[in-house]
C-alpha cells in the first residue's frame, strides 16, 4: 500500500520507511514529482505539519503524511521549538543551528530539553489525523557521535549515557520522538486497512 511521506529528507524517509515496514510502501515527494517547497509558516509543530500533509492531499490526492520536529530546551523558553530547522538563520544549517543551541545555554546549570514530533496524516476525503511523540532528554556541553542528523549530537535522551547521534538507527527509533509518533502511526494505519481488510 502507497503512502506519501511529504519529504525528501533521505534520513527521515530510511527511519519512517524502517519503521512503517510491509505492507506500507512509503514514497518520497519527489516519487510523486513534486517538486515544490512546502511553506512551514505556521506557529506551532501540528500546524507547519498539518499544512504540508493538506497541500499535498489537495494537489494529488494521494494518502499522505507530514511531520514536524522541534527540540524544546526548558532553560531557553523552550526554544527553538517551531524554528528548529531554521534557528540560526534560513539556510538551515543544522551546525550553525547546533551551535547556536550550545552557545545560548553556556552558564545554564538547567540542561533540560525534549524532541517533539507531529504527525498529520490524510486520508480519502481529506479525512485528518495527529500523533505526537515526546522524547525527554537533557543538552550536552560538546556534540557526541557521527550518526544521526539535526541536534543529535548534543541530545541525550532520559535513561541513556549515549546522544542520539551515537545511536544506530535501530536503536534510535525504539525510544526517539519520532518513533513514539510512527508507533502510533503505524497502529492506526494496520488497525484501519491491515486488520479491518479495507
Amino acid at each position: 500500500m502507497k503512502i506519501c511521506f511529504a519529504s525528501n529528507n533521505a534520513h527521515k524517509l530510511q527511519e519512517i520507511q524502517q519503521l512503517l515496514g510491509p505492507p506500507f510502501e512509503v514514497v518520497s515527494l519527489e516519487a510523486l514529482g513534486c517538486t515544490d517547497e512546502l511553506a512551514e509558516d505556521q506557529d506551532t509543530l501540528e500546524g507547519n505539519a498539518l499544512q504540508k500533509a493538506t497541500y499535498v492531499w489537495e494537489k494529488y490526492r494521494v494518502m499522505c503524511f507530514a511531520d514536524d520536529t522541534g527540540l524544546e530546551v526548558e532553560a531557553l523558553n523552550n526554544e527553538p521549538g517551531v524554528f528548529s530547522a531554521r534557528y540560526a538563520g534560513p539556510q538551515r544549517d543544522n551546525q550553525a543551528n547546533l551551535q547556536k543551541v550550545l552557545e545560548n545555554l553556556q552558564g545554564q546549570s538547567n540542561r533540560k530539553a525534549r524532541f517533539r514530533t507531529s504527525i498529520a496524516l490524510m486520508l480519502e476525503e481529506g479525512e485528518q489525523h495527529l500523533f505526537d511523540g515526546i522524547v525527554e532528554g537533557h543538552i550536552i556541553d560538546a556534540p557526541r557521535g557521527q550518526k544521526g542528523f539535526g541536534y543529535d549530537p548534543i541530545f541525550v535522551p532520559e535513561g541513556q549515557d549515549r546522544t542520539f547521534a551515537e545511536m544506530d538507527s535501530q536503536e534510535k527509533n525504539q525510544i526517539s520522538h519520532r518513533g513514539r509518533a510512527v508507533q502510533q502511526l503505524v497502529s492506526f494505519l494496520r488497525h484501519r486497512y491491515v486488520q479491518t481488510g479495507t
